[in-house]
């Protein structure tokens, strides 16, 4: 029997029971208050900035996060973590340049950006891509990560049935209540989930007797330090620089799941104020995710499968209530990831999609659709995601699968948003030649012709698609001027860069913006 099925106690039960109880009936309650597609899909464009920003940050740190970083942490050290802090100086970057712009526009989905920017084709292929990747990777690496530790305290209870009962879990409250069911839920659990993760760390110090020097003394100094060699086939320090900020701006500035709470946003400050909070959380990560992994080779050193690192240090340090409590908090975690990817890929699906096709669809009406193809992807996602046990490692499976896909639409949006003169057929030729390119490096590694790092991959297709984007655009006839006006419209200039309203000058989101980045620089060089 699995020594982890043991340690589960009925307090640890009712605690986690607890917390389902109270989520469903916040949803419950939003869904009195959701009538329409805007209710539904953006919240009534309502939300303060508080909990856009614990919404950001709980919708990012997954189950997968919990379990994928932990145990990338404890086979190879801290440098996993430059995926979290990165995050601080790309919302940045949102907040400066890509908010406004969204904003601006009132859209409800990010790829109604690339129409109003480019055409409708632009739009339709990114829904595509970001509805697949959506499903296949976010939700189904997240029901993964989740059914691990469930069939592990539950006897008998497969992958597959672990990951259908938390899919139905969230998906049942998200159809509810819409983005406002998951945004005020995600407020209780980024509580939850940063008091669970903090326990870990505390317990995880407490039985090496809370003594780092013995961690240093014992620990290779390369699973210390964030950069690692170029030759590391973990994660080399050019893949730092030249490949996980296109993952993370991918992530955090054009993945729907993320920035349609941006968009539910009652103004532009509100939403720059929120992206700023979820930047400041992600530097925590480091210390309450990261840092317990590499502890952890001393408490449980020889684990075969370093996705278990998470549970095993549950069932070990933790006492049972507290126990109860963390398990919540992946629970939290896990939901406030689910409910995000499955409503965004709801509102896809029906604003990208159905609704141009049945123009005459009432507000309701097209609400009633999205809350079926939330149940309808639920399903899907619980069925693929038995799949990934098939891949080396959680995290490894959605850096590698992201690393193709996203390079070419980070160039579009980046450059795009940037420059006003290429027009559809650049933005065509950078989507399509992007992937074609992006499916002869994969044929050419699964081949074994090529053998690269998939951050390098990521940099690699980032620059060609850059490239395309360029020359295509330079080669593109001027557009009318109508036209262009309206793609000057959709592009960043730096009156926008301003705040839209005076206020005192701790809140000015610019000043917040430079001493984020100063801290960020600081934990950089400090673990450096």
């Amino acid at each position: 029997m699995d020594p982890f099925i043991t340690r589960i106690d009925p307090i640890d039960l009712a605690i986690i029971g607890l917390y389902l109880l109270i989520v469903f009936a916040i949803g419950a309650y939003l869904a009195r208050r959701t009538h329409d597609a805007d209710d539904l899909f953006l919240a009534g464009r309502r939300l303060g900035w508080l909990p856009v920003g614990l919404s950001l940050f709980a919708s990012n740190i997954s189950s997968t996060t919990l379990i994928g970083l932990m145990g990338a942490a404890y086979t190879w050290g801290i440098a996993v973590a430059n995926y979290e802090w990165m995050a601080a100086p790309l919302l940045v970057v949102f907040a400066i340049i890509l908010i406004p712009l969204y904003l601006r526009a009132r859209i409800g989905t990010v790829p109604e950006y690339l129409e109003r920017r480019f055409d409708v084709r632009a739009r339709r292929y990114f829904s595509a891509l970001t509805l697949v990747s959506n499903i296949v990777v976010d939700t189904a690496g997240t029901l993964f990560a989740g059914a691990i530790v469930l069939s592990a305290f539950v006897p008998g209870l497969d992958l597959f049935t672990a990951a259908l009962i938390l899919a139905a879990v969230a998906g049942i409250y998200t159809a509810a209540g819409g983005l406002a069911a998951v945004v005020y839920t995600d407020v209780l659990q980024a509580v939850i989930l940063l008091v669970g993760a903090s326990l870990v760390t505390f317990f995880s110090f407490q039985a090496i007797d809370f003594d780092w020097g013995r961690v240093v003394e014992a620990t290779d100094p390369q699973q210390l330090s964030l950069f690692l060699p170029l030759s590391d086939p973990n994660l080399p320090w050019l893949g730092v620089v030249v490949g996980v900020p296109v993952l993370g701006f991918y992530f955090w500035c054009t993945n729907q799941f993320v920035v349609q709470r941006v968009l539910g946003a009652r103004d532009i400050e509100n939403a720059r104020w929120g992206a700023l909070l979820a930047g400041w959380l992600k530097l925590s990560v480091i210390f309450i995710m990261v840092i317990p992994g590499v502890i952890a080779i001393q408490i449980i050193p020889g684990l075969e499968q370093a996705d278990q690192v998470f549970p095993s240090l549950i069932a070990e340090l933790l006492p049972v209530g507290l126990r109860g409590l963390v398990l919540a908090a992946l629970v939290a975690a896990l939901m406030s990831s689910v409910d995000s990817t499955l409503n965004s890929a709801a509102t896809l699906l029906t604003l990208d999609f159905i609704k141009p096709l049945r123009p005459n669809l009432t507000s309701r009406q097209t609400a009633w659709i999205g809350r079926i193809a939330i149940l309808f992807f639920m399903l899907i996602s619980a069925a693929v995601a038995p799949w990934i046990g098939g891949f080396e490692g959680l995290f490894h499976y959605l850096q590698t699968a992201l690393s193709y896909l996203v390079p070419p639409v980070a160039a579009l949006f980046l450059l795009g948003a940037l420059w006003a003169r290429p027009g559809p057929r650049a933005a065509l030729a950078t989507l399509l030649g992007g992937h074609a390119l992006s499916a002869l490096l994969f044929a050419l590694t699964v081949g074994g012709a090529l053998d690269l790092h998939f951050t390098l991959v990521a940099g690699i297709l980032f620059a060609l698609s850059a490239s395309i984007f360029v020359l295509v655009g330079l080669l593109e006839p001027h557009p009318s001027a109508s036209r262009a006006i309206q793609r000057r419209e959709m592009v960043w200039r730096p009156a926008l860069a301003r705040p839209t309203r005076a206020g005192a000058w701790w809140s000015d989101y610019r000043l917040q913006s430079a001493v984020l980045l100063a801290l960020t620089a600081a934990l950089a060089i400090g673990f450096g």
